[in-house]
């Protein structure tokens, strides 16, 4: 596996996480979906709330704490849940070939675990998207498909501000009750606390030195895509929290174990067909989900109406099409 590294007359001191998420898409469309190398990179950002895709983010963050405080807000282009980072823990990003996407996801999962394991930790792998130690989450990971490619990218805690990650996040009950715990602090450990001997530059240092065994250097004009490529995070249409799409459509929320916290908010006419279908979480997504949604504009919201509507598979990871529809169709 080959690290990715960039020109030597370029800087990525202070540089936000949309630009180290956008070096994982040009280097999954110009190098991963035409070779067989695979390619892995370590990256750090001032303090930062990342959401998914998904996330209607006002909900699963406090963004008048994020602003009152400096911390800047992104959404990825994966899906999963919002992850507090800062300079004192490390991001780590995986770009790969192929179609296989939840395969990936899990061999680079695995392939964390295994890393920590080889620095004497107890560590395994979740089935669904965290790295733990000792049954405490140290990793929370997400994937991403582009065309011939596949991105898997997740925070490692070194160490956090547990304050900050504390007040910039926050999830729902159900979904830390699901986890065994109340709190978010509570639900994570790091690597200082469990290994206090070893310095992040050491720790850094090993998991180069043990995941790569070359080098890919990025061009000048790769950077110049990277930076074309970062500003479509900015755009404001991605970056809105998404909640309220359809105004005046009530909502309601559902968490499926092993899949993830579904808000669903469903805009009605008076005829009562839909019009109009949100969904928010931390669920991932094996292909565009709006437009599929969109789709189902003019149907009856029964189960049998919009099963048949949807595709087969399902663009949600884990949820067959029939679940999906149920979760649309249902009003409680």
């Amino acid at each position: 596996m080959k690290q990715i590294c960039y020109p030597d007359n370029f800087s990525t001191d202070g540089r936000r996480a949309s630009f180290f998420l956008a070096v994982e898409e040009v280097v999954a469309r110009r190098y991963a979906a035409v070779s067989d190398d695979d390619y892995f990179f370590l990256w750090q950002v001032p303090p930062t709330v990342v959401g998914g895709r998904n996330l209607w983010l006002d909900v699963e963050m406090d963004l008048d704490y994020c602003r009152s405080h400096g911390i800047d807000v992104i959404r990825r282009r994966s899906g999963g849940g919002a992850i507090y980072a800062d300079m004192n823990n490390v991001m780590f990003g995986y770009v790969t070939g192929g179609d296989e996407v939840v395969t990936t996801f899990a061999r680079f999962t695995s392939m964390v675990a295994e890393l920590l394991r080889s620095l004497g930790l107890d560590a395994s792998s979740t089935t669904r998207n965290d790295v733990l130690i000792s049954g405490r989450k140290v990793s929370g990971c997400a994937f991403l498909h582009v065309p011939g490619a596949n991105i898997a990218h997740g925070t490692m805690l070194y160490d956090t501000d547990a304050a900050a990650m504390r007040a910039a996040l926050t999830p729902s009950r159900a979904k830390l009750l699901s986890k065994g715990v109340t709190s978010v602090e509570s639900r994570v450990t790091t690597i200082r606390r469990e290994l206090p001997g070893l310095s992040l530059e050491e720790f850094k240092r090993l998991t180069i030195e043990r995941l790569t065994d070359g080098k890919l250097f990025l061009t000048d004009d790769d950077m110049a895509d990277v930076l074309a490529t970062q500003k479509r995070y900015h755009e404001p249409q991605w970056e809105a929290p998404r909640r309220g799409r359809h105004a005046g459509a009530p909502s309601t929320r559902k968490r499926i174990e092993g899949v993830g916290q579904f808000d669903i908010a469903v805009a009605t006419g008076a005829d009562g067909l839909i019009t109009g279908v949100t969904l928010g979480g931390d669920f991932f997504t094996t292909g565009p989900l709006q437009p599929v949604l969109d789709s189902l504009c003019g149907l009856p919201r029964t189960r049998e109406a919009i099963a048949a509507a949807l595709p087969d598979p399902a663009p949600v990871a884990g949820l067959t099409r029939e679940a999906l529809a149920e979760l649309i169709a249902d009003n409680s």
